[in-house]
């Protein structure tokens, strides 16, 4: 068995996880480790850590990157605390890099924001993703799968915010808010504008685990955070794994991404907010032990009304989690989607179903403002569509064996570069 040991040095104060066996020789070297530190002078600083050799391809970012900057094929960077990529700058993350968050709670909680005027290009590949990650977590540039962390842990750090300047449906019709699980003192989480058009960058073949550290009561990070994130931004193969709080949530903005997982979400998988006006095409959800949601799909706050596309997704269940819940004026299209593994809602205090919730969803959902096609599920034994497919949805559900799906994800796009494909958890059984 391994747990997590939190070590701080003498010379800096600066923390540290290391990972040890619960031996009492490796007890006993621990009580004498001494870890060192090596600095330079600058934004990114080489650290030497258990593993390390030394080369200086270990590098710690310790304050906002203000000017455009080129993380290197090869090398980790940690993130020492939540760090902004400002207005007018462009973070390039080449292929393969790691980059590793440390441990932080509350305001201190490690993230990397791409703020509104700033651009992100994550620009890995599928022979060589880039990882967001722990710095609880092994890996190293060029490994797909963690050494010594299981896909379930999670909050061990915050996760990958990117903020635009596209509209949002606010409440009081405001054009900007602060984005969830930033604190209001920190001006780079404001999300929110009037250009739909807005690019922030490109996200391509990127892992993000392990994260949604906790800034407050209620108040997590989640894997991937896309806010007021404009049309002009391309997201697709990207992976969430292990977060504590939603894999995926969009709040407003017009971005569409393609080609995503989101495996063991401690709360959502996927959230909707907002209006996000964008599409969702070829999606995997894999559920936890405490996930929430598969879906969870909320309506506009003001008076400016727009809806999303969610398609061709597959989506495996388990005893606890929820197929979906349509909410506060819930909108848009979902169509070619597979469920499976869900429970028996009867069985489970309403676990396991499809449900649309208040007045306003059920009257969209009415008046052809909420729609479904062509969703298919692997019903458990005795359970019949109604039972799952509340509200009248069960029209647009048909039942069918397991494995014999004809509409869903395209598991293929996955393979080589995900956690989830080179696990085998891609495989429907």
């Amino acid at each position: 068995m391994r747990h997590f040991c939190i070590v701080e040095t003498e010379k800096n104060k600066k923390t540290t996880i290391i990972m040890k066996k619960t031996t009492l020789l490796t007890n006993l070297l621990l009580g004498s480790l001494f870890i060192f530190y090596s600095c330079i002078e600058g934004n990114e600083k080489p650290i030497i850590d258990p593993g390390n050799d030394g080369s200086g391809n270990v590098l710690v970012v310790d304050s906002n990157i203000t000017s455009s900057t080129t993380w290197e094929t090869g090398k980790t960077y940690v993130l020492s605390g939540r760090i902004s990529v400002t207005a007018g700058n462009t973070l390039t993350i080449q292929e393969g890099v790691v980059v590793k968050g440390e441990v932080g709670t509350g305001s201190n909680a490690s993230a990397l924001i791409i703020a509104r005027g700033a651009k992100i290009n994550a620009l890995g590949t599928a022979s060589s993703p880039i990882i967001f990650t722990t710095i609880a977590d092994e890996i190293e540039p060029g490994q797909i799968i963690s050494p010594n962390l299981d896909p379930d842990l999670s909050g061990l750090w915050g996760g990958l915010l990117i903020l635009g300047n596209a509209r949002g449906s606010f409440a009081g019709d405001i054009s900007e808010v602060q984005i969830e699980g930033i604190p209001p003192s920190d001006t780079n989480g404001l999300y929110g504008g009037d250009n739909d058009a807005d690019n922030s960058g490109v996200l391509r073949y990127v892992s993000i685990r392990h994260g949604g550290a906790n800034i407050g009561e209620g108040n997590e990070i989640n894997g991937l955070t896309l806010g007021g994130v404009g049309s002009g931004t391309v997201i697709e193969n990207v992976e969430i794994i292990g977060n504590q709080d939603d894999g995926i949530e969009w709040f407003g903005g017009t971005v569409s991404v393609k080609n995503a997982i989101v495996w063991n979400a401690g709360d959502d998988a996927l959230d909707t907010d907002q209006a996000w006006a964008g599409t969702l095409d070829n999606f995997v959800v894999i559920t936890g032990g405490e996930t929430d949601h598969a879906l969870e799909i909320d309506g506009p706050e003001g008076s400016y009304n727009a809806a999303h596309t969610l398609k061709n997704g597959t989506v495996k269940g388990n005893d606890v989690a929820e197929f979906g819940d349509f909410r506060d004026g819930a909108r848009g299209s979902f169509e070619n989607i597979y469920f499976y593994n869900f429970s028996n809602p009867d069985d489970t205090n309403g676990r396991g179903d499809l449900s649309l919730s208040g007045d306003k969803t059920i009257a969209n959902f009415a008046d052809g403002v909420l729609t479904f096609s062509n969703l298919q599920v692997t019903l458990a034994q005795g359970v019949t569509l109604s039972q799952v497919f509340k509200g009248g949805t069960d029209a647009f559900a048909t039942s069918v064996d397991l494995g014999s799906n004809t509409v869903g994800a395209d598991l293929d796009a996955f393979q080589g570069w995900s956690w989830a494909s080179e696990a085998g958890i891609l495989t429907i059984q």
